[in-house]
């Protein structure tokens, strides 16, 4: 009987724990999305905005010290199924991603933090770090390349060049590193406002002379922004519509407007985006 009733509450503590982990798990994700709020909370604990959001640093060694925070965000986020994330809206689906894209850059370089200057130096001669499958998400194991180049740009999903200025590269030249996490209610105000900032920095985004010099970002995805998206059908008609944040003259407006504005691209500044 001894025996039994300790089998009875053995068997009891079994169920209540998993009911317990059951619900934790739905608090994390629900038919409507994913609830990002550890992942916010390390954010705006560790990232340091600079010129008023225009760029950020990321204080990695505090990361490190909330690695524990930060593996339960990427385990909660590896249980999603493809089912449950299929069946969530565009916005949702699209901020789970650029988050995701976002966290695990963060893992990757706290595998050789504080040994390291850059993310290129976690490449070898002939891979690069974002090649590296080392994600479990959405039932596959994914590189940083699938989230971004795959589900992101390649789905056909979200069509929006956007995403450029939210995805982050760990580096300098990269656009911030936002101190919030993405939402779907709010994406949308969220990447333009990235968007904006990014355009605002004028070490990376400025007119000269007859010349206009933006970041290498637009010579390696200019045809994101060229194929339709957002109404998009040239860079130059995403630059005039964001005349104001690259502070153009009406002139230099019209010249874009003719394509007769001569645009280059700055060297890409691939330090890591830490604190000093």
């Amino acid at each position: 009987m001894k025996k039994l009733r300790v089998l009875v509450v053995t068997t009891l503590l079994s169920v209540t724990l998993s009911a317990l982990f059951s619900a934790q798990v739905s608090a994390q994700v629900s038919a409507k999305g994913f609830d990002h709020q550890v992942w916010d909370t390390l954010l705006k604990q560790h990232v340091v905005e600079l010129k008023g959001g225009q760029a950020s640093q990321v204080d990695y060694q505090g990361f490190a010290d909330n690695k524990a925070e930060l593996d339960r965000y990427l385990a909660d986020l590896s249980k999603v199924k493809s089912g449950e994330f299929d069946a969530w809206p565009k916005d949702e689906q699209l901020a789970f991603l650029i988050n995701a894209y976002n966290a695990w850059t963060v893992e990757l370089i706290l595998t050789e933090w504080p040994e390291l200057d850059s993310i290129k130096d976690l490449g070898g001669f002939f891979s690069s770090p974002w090649s590296k499958s080392f994600i479990p998400l959405l039932g596959e194991t994914r590189s940083l390349d699938d989230i971004e180049h795959t589900l992101i740009r390649g789905s056909d999903r979200y069509r929006d060049p956007r995403i450029h200025f939210a995805v982050n590269c760990a580096s300098i030249g990269c656009p911030a590193l936002r101190n919030e996490a993405y939402t779907g209610k709010h994406l949308d105000t969220q990447l333009e406002e990235q968007t904006r900032l990014f355009l605002q920095d004028r070490s990376r985004n400025r007119a000269e002379a007859d010349n206009l010099l933006l970041s290498s970002i637009f010579k390696w995805y200019r045809g994101d922004f060229e194929k339709g998206w957002q109404g998009y059908a040239s860079l130059e008609q995403f630059l005039v519509d964001h005349a104001t944040d690259l502070s153009l003259t009406s002139e230099e407006i019209q010249k874009l407007k003719d394509k007769d504005m001569s645009i280059r691209f700055l060297d890409y500044e691939w330090s890591l985006n830490r604190t000093l």
